[in-house]
């Protein structure tokens, strides 16, 4: 069962958080088998991204969607994954060209996505229940670094991401195969305040100089990805952090842990459409007899005949006979 684990470091101002995704993440790509499925390293990206979005949710506690998304021009256009405040998630990805070859089933985003150097990775936070005139918050920054140079992994782009946002270090480790799709987080937090931390003498909060945060973040490092797939969560964190004063928070799994559901409707693809336009609807009706809309997350088809596509562009008290609209 998917499963995600909170631990802080007594008296040190570290947080840690890790998820594994398994039945939820093996449901996602048995949705997508029964389309086009994808290669093994978009497959190990989506993974990763899956992963990272729940991490994220469960760090700044959002009551709302955290959505993740990377855009560039390689032969993968777009990869996002929507993460709502129940750590509910989905994922999905779109391509426009061929992946080339590789033996490890591993290819950095600059082959992917950043082929031209004009990637971006951007962060949105939807609330739950936007105000009238509120806009999602959304921050976005380029997949290479502060210098140019490309950045070749995820967890690479997030960590850059939460310095320029957050201001606070961050060590991401991700991970993903076809059974399970994990990852390790850890943060500093800002020293400033935290009286209540034992040992917190002093007030350093200079980013990358908190000796306490870069010592757990070495430990995290000597983590490999086979051990993050393989091992779980209790061995995991014995071995990395077996000397230290580690306060485990009991396990987030089954209706309150990580799980994939999706948030389309039959009503939203309605309003979708009526977004479109009725002169644009009836002119697929005309050409094709019905208009069929596939939600590109879960795979579910949801088909207008003309009686519905009427009724759309209809007052509810003028319904015409044989209407499918509560199908």
């Amino acid at each position: 069962m998917s499963e995600l684990h909170k631990f802080l470091f007594e008296g040190l101002p570290v947080r840690g958080m890790l998820v594994r995704l398994t039945d939820s993440w093996q449901e996602v790509l048995r949705r997508r088998q029964e389309g086009e499925p994808f290669d093994a390293p978009l497959r190990r990206l989506l993974g990763e991204m899956s992963a990272a979005g729940v991490l994220m949710q469960a760090n700044i506690k959002f009551n709302g969607a955290v959505v993740i998304q990377i855009s560039g021009d390689g032969p993968v256009k777009l990869v996002v994954t929507e993460v709502q405040s129940d750590l509910s998630f989905r994922s999905t990805a779109k391509v426009v060209g061929e992946l080339p070859a590789t033996d490890n089933g591993r290819l950095p985003l600059e082959v992917m996505v950043n082929v031209n150097g004009q990637g971006r990775c951007a962060i949105t936070l939807d609330p739950k229940n936007r105000m009238p005139g509120q806009q999602p918050y959304q921050g976005v920054v380029p997949l290479h670094g502060d210098h140019r140079e490309p950045l070749h992994d995820l967890s690479e782009v997030l960590e850059h991401y939460m310095l320029q946002s957050e201001q606070l270090d961050t060590k991401l480790i991700l991970a993903a195969n076809d059974e399970v799709a994990a990852g390790l987080l850890i943060q500093r937090l800002p020293v400033t305040g935290e009286a209540n931390l034992a040992g917190a003498t002093h007030h350093e909060d200079d980013i990358g100089l908190n000796e306490h945060y870069n010592r757990i973040v070495h430990l995290a490092s000597t983590l490999k990805q086979e051990e993050l797939l393989t091992l779980d969560a209790d061995t995991i964190l014995r071995r990395l952090f077996w000397e230290e004063d580690l306060r485990k928070f009991e396990p987030m799994a089954g209706p309150t842990g990580p799980r994939f559901a999706c948030t389309c409707s039959r009503e939203r693809v309605s309003n979708m459409l009526r977004s479109l336009g009725q002169e644009e609807v009836d002119s697929i009706v005309a050409e094709q007899g019905q208009v069929e809309i596939g939600c590109d997350f879960c795979g579910q088809k949801y088909v207008f005949d003309p009686i519905d596509t009427s009724e759309l562009f209809t007052d509810s008290s003028q319904t015409p006979p044989g209407s499918t609209r509560l199908q």
